[in-house]
């Protein structure tokens, strides 16, 4: 098994820990098939909107990253997944598509997933992964009905903040069901024309946006 690659991360915390990332560090791994429409557009736009609500000084401790259960290695991202980024001010440059390896898994303290399928394919591969993956949006149902009250604050570190949010999120898993199985998906674009790839990133942008202000304890701006 080769080394993680650190250079997918997004902070400026003390680097001295294993692999050179950050000594207390949280990683957020997001899943889908090929790596190249929406998982980059996840990846892409939960940095964004980290550093609208802390700066970039402030969230050295998460590291944001993607990869693919069928991942295009090697590959750019979809053009029309890079102008979806756009429209959201996000940045979609220098990314490199990656097939999903154990490693990544391993090192996950988060893995949001596409769809129920690739969530099952992440649990399938171990690791003692069943707790820390859901799909996107069934991880934005269960935030929502979690206390930010019951977290702790900003100034204990979005690090332990984070930690905190994974385990109730998983607590009450089994609790509140999606009225719908198609509610916990986000579906593929690839291959669509853009007004559809735009749909799927307002769908994304939607559900990242109450797990980005739980994490963070920090609203977007408005």
């Amino acid at each position: 098994m080769t080394a993680p690659d650190a250079g997918r991360g997004i902070g400026d915390g003390e680097v001295t820990g294993t692999f050179g990332l950050p000594r207390d560090s949280f990683r957020i791994l997001h899943v889908s098939t090929g790596n190249v429409c929406r998982s980059p557009i996840t990846e892409r736009l939960t940095r964004h909107a980290l550093a609208d609500r802390l700066g970039d000084p402030l969230w050295g401790g998460l590291i944001v990253e993607s990869a693919g259960t069928w991942g295009h290695e090697g590959a750019p991202m979809e053009a029309n997944a890079e102008t979806v980024l756009a429209d959201f001010g996000a940045d979609p440059s220098g990314f490199v598509g990656r097939e999903l390896l154990d490693e990544h898994v391993i090192m996950a303290d988060l893995v949001l997933t596409a769809t129920r399928d690739h969530r099952a394919q992440v649990i399938s591969m171990g690791h003692s992964a069943g707790l820390r993956t859901f799909t996107l949006k069934e991880f934005t149902r269960l935030v929502r009905a979690i206390d930010p009250a019951t977290l702790p604050p900003l100034e204990d570190g979005v690090v332990a903040r984070a930690r905190a949010l994974v385990r109730a999120a998983a607590a009450l898993r089994g609790w509140l069901l999606a009225p719908t199985a198609e509610a916990d998906e986000v579906y593929d674009p690839y291959g669509a024309p853009l007004t559809f790839f735009r749909s799927i990133g307002d769908e994304i942008h939607q559900a990242l946006d109450p797990v980005v202000t739980a994490l963070t304890g920090v609203p977007a701006r408005t």
